[in-house]
């Protein structure tokens, strides 16, 4: 027994090592810090850091390209030197370099310049996990680091980062479990102000292609900035990041279709265990529908379990307060209609979502391309309830068809969705960060390049 006990005691030794030695190696990137081995020396000519900007703390460790504030802007001109970029990159002398700094992109050498056209230079507000890479004995050597927020970099129109700015180093995503890296602080790269392994940002593709970015103004963070995509500066918009915007009804949508549409309005998209599928059906949001937020501010959205239909209605994602249960006085079942018949027990029958259009979705009542229809009935008679006063008849579906087609189609098939599968809070506001909620408006000069 003793020597079973002690082969168990040096075996949970032994994994208790395994564990430790899984942890991923993390190279620590201080803003204004030069690397040892960077594809150009970085002698302040391909572009600067914000050496002086904290860490921001993020909504959430896993972050979509398209979310509001992410990055920041500044007035200062050259943080990223594009055309340089693009000179080096093409000079003969550097053709060598250009080949691998390529390949790591994923074009052909004759295909930079109109790549490095395509990206748009911004500053990290958080700290940032990606994959670098630097240029040892004639190739391109990856490795996992961490860049410090305020250090410049170009990204794509997805919202990755491509490039950092100061060496022209090419970057990639981080594709490892950000919860198992170990960052390592040398070669000058001293812990800095403000850093918390918690609140480092592992960034993931928008769920569209961008056409702009809306950056908050580093130096006045009342302020955004509305730069179009593969524009250096030169075309920034102003608006006010103070101005607030009432968040759009969700429920119904697809995740990605939802996070698109906050994106739209300024407001960042959060989630919890994992970035959901794209198709995800969300039941709801916290806050609700009409909150007031700021630009930037997050709000959470619920998704459906497994398997649930992306049209299913949510049986709980308020407006104007109500709930999509239909509280009849003969119809205390968890499921199917009262006594009334079934009902069109939408939460939006007096209309509220016509006033939050899906300026960019196919339709404007959400997702209903995965619903065979629209206007069906519920799944069968509610032959479950007991016997009332009245049995409901199939003619009281069809009342759903005055509904204006306009309004979110949560009319489909509920027999895949619980009624009480999620139930968003509607009076809790999220925890604010500095933002406002409007979408960029156009019409002020244009601020300076960042």
């Amino acid at each position: 027994m003793v020597r079973r006990l002690a082969v168990l005691l040096a075996a949970a030794v032994i994994l208790s090592g395994c564990t430790e030695q899984r942890l991923f190696a993390v190279k620590a990137v201080a803003a204004g810090v030069p690397s040892l081995a960077p594809f150009f020396e970085e002698d302040g000519s391909l572009g600067t850091d914000e050496t002086k900007l904290r860490p921001e703390q993020p909504h959430s460790g896993l972050q979509q390209g398209n979310t509001s504030g992410l990055y920041g802007g500044t007035q200062k001109p050259k943080v990223c030197d594009v055309d340089r970029l693009k000179d080096f990159l093409t000079d003969p002398r550097n053709r060598q370099k250009a080949r691998e700094w390529a390949r790591i992109v994923g074009i052909t050498p004759d295909r930079i310049e109109g790549y490095i056209d395509d990206l748009t230079p911004v500053l990290l507000r958080h700290d940032t996990l990606v994959k670098n890479h630097d240029y040892k004995k004639g190739k391109a050597v990856a490795f996992d680091a961490l860049l410090e927020a305020g250090i410049a970099v170009l990204v794509n129109d997805q919202g990755l980062p491509a490039v950092k700015c100061s060496c022209g180093n090419p970057l990639q995503s981080f594709d490892k479990d950000p919860e198992k890296i170990s960052v390592k602080f040398e070669n000058g790269n001293k812990k800095w102000d403000g850093y918390e392994k918690s609140d480092v940002v592992t960034v993931k593709p928008s769920p569209q292609p961008l056409e702009r970015i809306a950056l908050i103004d580093v130096d006045d963070p009342d302020q955004g900035v509305n730069r179009p995509v593969g524009s250096t500066g030169e075309n920034d918009e102003p608006f006010d990041a103070t101005e607030q915007h009432a968040v759009p009804r969700v429920a119904g949508m697809t995740f990605d279709q939802a996070s698109q549409r906050l994106s739209e309005l300024g407001l960042a998209a959060t989630f919890s265990d994992g970035l959901p599928p794209g198709d995800a059906a969300v039941t709801g949001s916290d806050p609700g529908p009409g909150t007031e937020l700021r630009f930037g501010e997050a709000v959470a959205l619920s998704v459906a379990d497994d398997g649930e239909e992306p049209g299913t209605p949510p049986e709980s994602d308020p407006s104007d307060g109500r709930t999509t249960d239909d509280p009849t006085s003969d119809g205390p079942t968890t499921e199917g209609p009262t006594t009334e018949g079934p009902t069109t027990d939408d939460p939006t029958s007096s209309g509220p979502t016509t006033n939050d259009p899906d300026t960019e979705e196919p339709d404007t009542g959400g997702p209903t391309s995965s619903e065979p229809t629209t206007d069906r009935p519920t799944s069968g008679e509610p032959t479950t309830i007991e016997p009332t006063t009245a049995t409901p008849t199939t003619p009281t579906t069809p009342t759903a068809s005055s509904t204006p087609p306009t309004v979110e189609p949560t009319s489909a098939e509920p027999t895949s969705a619980e009624p009480t599968r999620s139930e968003p809070v509607t009076s809790e506001p999220a925890s604010g960060e500095p933002g406002s909620s409007s979408a960029p408006a156009p019409g002020e000069p244009a601020v300076g390049p960042a």
